[in-house]
This record gives C-alpha cells, structure tokens and sequence, in this order.
C-alpha cells in the first residue's frame, strides 16, 4: 500500500502498545470494518488492537453525509459516525493505535505485522484495509470532492435529486450507477473514452432504453470546475477531434475501477485477478488464523453497513476461533530470532 503516514488525528501522549506483546486480535484498517471487528472482539475480552491505516475511519471519514446507515433517520456525517463507532470500541476495550502496516509475514503464529511504528504480533488477524477508488487525477476533483464529485452513485445519488450529473465511464459499475442515479437526476451524461461500452450487453440494452442518459464518445474529462464550493461544470476533450469545451452539470460521479489495498499481503494470501483478498462464507482468508472484512474482500456491495456487518462476522469467527485454541496458544512466545529491537 503506498500511504503517507498522518498521524494528524492521533491522540497526544496516548500509551503505545507493548511490541513484545502477543496479541489476541490486531485488526489492520480502520473503517466500518476494522472498527465493527474491534467492537465485537473488544466485547468478547480479547483486547482487539486497531491499527489505524492512513486516515482512522477510512473512505466514509472524508463524505459529508452518510444516509443510509440504520439508526440515524435524519443522517449522520461520515466523521461523526467513525467517531461514534470508535468510541463503542473503546469503550469495550479496544485500542487504536496510529500506524501502517507495510509488510506481513503470515506464515507462521504468531503473526508478525511490522509498521512505521514497529513490530506487532497476533495470535488472529483481521485484514480491513478497504479498496481506494481509482482518481481521475485532473484539476478540480480532489478540491470538489464530498462538494459534487464522487465515487458512490448509491451512497450520494439523493443529494443529486432533480439536477443534472456526469458519469465518468464505460464498465459494468458505471453504468450500473448510472442506472441507478436516474432515480434522482433529471438527466445524466455518460462520458466515455472510447466509441463502445466495456459493459455487459444487458447493461448496453438498458442504458439505449433510459431516455434520462445520453452518451459522449471518446471523450476524456480534463477539469472539474466549480464555484461557491461546488461543482459546476466538466470541461471535456473529445480524443480525436481534440475539440474541447465545458459541459455545466450539477455533479460528476466517477466511476473508473477501485483498487484494493492488499499489495502487502501478495504472496501471503490467495488474491483474486483483480486485487481483491479470497475469502469463505466465513470471511477466512487461505491463512488459518486470519480473517478479511470490508472492501479489501468486497467487490460489489462496498456499502458502509455491508462493511460493518463483515467485520462484525470477522470478529465473531476470530473469537470462537481463539476459543477452541485457548491452551495450545498459551505456548506461544515471540521467537529468538523475531524479537524486536527496543
């Protein structure tokens, strides 16, 4: 995972995790996932560590609103609801601590997670690091994002009732959003960079039919602009005429592909061919011992609650996991030639 560390939310003077410890559960992410794992793991006294990742919370800390999460009938922001979901952890036991994992070694238990921080060490683990959504990266799409860009047609689409948007391309997930935001918008403009759809036929046939879309060909978005701290317009260029000028639209959803975050676990875990960890009815990785949660093993819900009902599944299997293996892991120690240096 190529992260940045910001430890810009970090609490200050808080306690540092013992390095020689071994762990019951250390929980890798900290969205839904990872917190709905600690949470239910935290409850059953194993004292879950969650390392935070890049950003505590994950994709939903940065959107604005979140109004499809049970409980919070008039929404909730994505901020308050991590904070929420973490001070529940907390509450139980859990300990959050900021750090990334850059490499594993899953080969053995206990299972050595090493970080910027440091070395930790697992009995079970619990992988939610979540999937990022593939960025355009033109002027404008970061500045506008959660403002009138984004990547979730089911999440944001109501706030786009009645107006006009943009979808960015030609896949079975663009024009399944783009499908579905017809509900809201009184017109929807797909713009694609090639003269064809990538997408399933089915799909094809029902994009032809929905009077509400029109479609750009080999077309490639250059800008997203905007004004008042919202989006108002795309300017677009047309790839082989070259002509280029502005579309106004009230939003611009993009939709080019996610890319899960489990470049550290290759090698150490079956991946599928497009990134994404492989897992049971049970969420167990090919690692006995090691469970995956959330968007890093999801590929097509990729919802808030669908997270936190997988890590809460996660957490449940860990537990009764640990359980049955209670006596044989009070032999585990940290081996000679894996302690750390303090």
């Amino acid at each position: 995972m190529d992260f940045e560390l910001n430890l810009s939310n970090a609490p200050q003077g808080a306690e540092k995790s013992d390095k020689n410890t071994i762990h019951d559960v250390v929980i890798i992410g900290s969205g839904p996932a990872g917190l709905s794992a600690a949470l239910y793991t935290a409850r059953a006294h194993l004292n879950p560590l969650v390392l935070t990742g890049d950003q505590l919370g994950g994709q939903v800390s940065i959107t604005s609103d979140v109004e499809n999460y049970p409980g919070f009938p008039e929404a909730v922001g994505g901020p308050e609801l991590v904070d929420r979901m973490q001070k529940q952890a907390e509450r139980f036991g859990a300990k959050i601590e900021f750090d990334i994992i850059t490499e594993v070694d899953l080969s053995r238990r206990p299972f050595k997670l090493t970080g910027y921080d440091g070395t930790y060490y697992a009995k079970a683990v619990i992988i939610s690091t979540g999937a990022t959504a593939r960025k355009l990266q033109i002027p404008g799409e970061t500045e506008y994002t959660g403002h009138g860009v984004s990547y979730c047609g089911t999440c944001d689409g109501f706030f786009f009732q009645d107006q006009e948007v943009v979808v960015i391309g030609g896949g079975d997930s663009a024009l399944e959003e783009a499908i579905f935001l017809t509900k809201f918008a009184t017109k929807l403009t797909d713009v694609h960079r090639r003269d064809e759809f990538r997408a399933g036929r089915t799909l094809q046939a029902r994009i032809n039919k929905n009077k509400k879309i029109s479609v750009i060909w080999d077309t490639v978005p250059l800008e997203v602009l905007g004004a008042d701290n919202k989006v108002t317009g795309i300017k677009l260029k047309n790839v082989k005429t070259g002509e280029e000028w502005v579309k106004p639209t009230d939003g611009v959803f993009i939709f080019i592909g996610h890319t899960p975050n489990s470049a550290i676990f290759k090698g150490q875990l079956e991946i599928d061919d497009k990134g994404y960890l492989v897992t049971d009815k049970q969420l167990r990785t090919s690692v006995e011992g090691v469970w995956a949660a959330g968007e890093i093993a999801d590929s097509v819900f990729r919802q808030v609650i669908t997270s936190a009902g997988m890590g809460a599944a996660a957490g449940i299997a860990a537990e009764r996991w640990l359980a049955e293996r209670e006596e044989e892991d009070e032999a585990l120690t940290i081996p000679d030639e894996l302690e750390p240096v303090v």
